[in-house]
């Protein structure tokens, strides 16, 4: 009996413990999202989870080819609808949003490939078809079957700080290409990014690492 009173003492406790843990790894080591659309297909379906490294000291810099996760820089995405919903199932989305199961609802994020860093020139396209950086061709092995590279032109530099950002379903992106007419001209600024997409953690069949792939040859 002193036992069974002693673990109710306790149990507060260790839930304290659990969501403190839970809010640790959610700021600083991995967030989860899931994919609400095509635009990085195949590489990502629609519906996966994934897991996202936050550590700096491990993921290091952003690199070219690194898919990553980053908050809307400039209006991208349209306003979430704020419709009705249960009491209850809001509640404990907010609890999962809190110990980074979901990503918050108020801040809309992407995720894309990272297809340019600061100071390098990327034109679209080649005689090929394919893109051009810093005059070296390129090779995108991941880009959605009978998609072009890109069915738009484009000559850009990326400046210090920023991000060029494709999806690799090219065909259904509305990525760096279709906002450069935003206050960033389309590029993504380094501090929106979260980090780097390494895992696809859920459904089953989907699971497994996302690996960087560098488009230069």
């Amino acid at each position: 009996m002193k036992r069974g009173g002693s673990l109710l003492r306790e149990f507060p406790v260790l839930v304290i413990v659990a969501l403190a843990v839970s809010l640790i790894i959610k700021t600083f080591l991995v967030q989860f999202f899931f994919i609400p659309s095509g635009s990085m297909e195949n590489t990502l379906q629609i519906n996966d989870r994934v897991a996202v490294n936050k550590i700096p000291f491990i993921s290091g810099s952003i690199h070219r080819g690194d898919v990553v996760v980053f908050r809307d820089p400039a209006n991208w995405l349209p306003e979430p609808f704020a419709g009705t919903e249960n009491k209850v199932l809001a509640k404990i989305k907010e609890g999962f949003v809190a110990v980074g199961v979901l990503p918050n609802p108020a801040k809309q994020y992407l995720v894309k490939r990272v297809i340019g860093v600061a100071g390098d020139h990327i034109v679209c396209c080649s005689k090929t078809g394919g893109l051009i950086i810093n005059d070296k061709t390129t090779s995108e092995p991941y880009i959605f079957a009978g998609n072009k590279p890109s069915e738009m032109d484009f000559n850009v530099t990326v400046p210090e700080g920023k991000v060029w950002v494709m999806g690799d379903h090219r065909g259904s992106s509305a990525d760096s290409r279709y906002h450069q007419d935003d206050v960033n001209k389309g590029f993504v600024p380094v501090s929106r990014i979260t980090g780097r997409v390494y895992a696809i953690i859920w459904p089953l069949k989907d699971a497994g690492l996302v690996p960087s792939h560098n488009p230069i040859k």
